[in-house]
């Protein structure tokens, strides 16, 4: 629940555009960012599949970096 999954693409050390799976949405930086974003987002398997990789990366991992001792 307090696990969030960004996915951030970058050019030339600029973030142009997010995949932030608190939001369920590509946000975008730039004009670039902005116009993949609107693109991105109207594809439901893509949507789908970044929404999936919180549990695939976040989830199954947050206890391999925060084991209680």
């Amino acid at each position: 629940k307090d696990i969030q999954y960004i996915r951030s693409y970058y050019y030339n050390k600029l973030e142009f555009i997010r995949f932030d799976s608190n939001l369920g949405k590509y946000v975008g930086y730039t004009e670039l960012g902005v116009k993949n974003a609107e693109i991105w987002n109207n594809n439901p398997s893509l949507i789908a599949s970044e929404t999936a990789q919180r549990e695939v990366y976040c989830l199954t991992n947050v206890g391999n970096d925060y084991q209680v001792a």
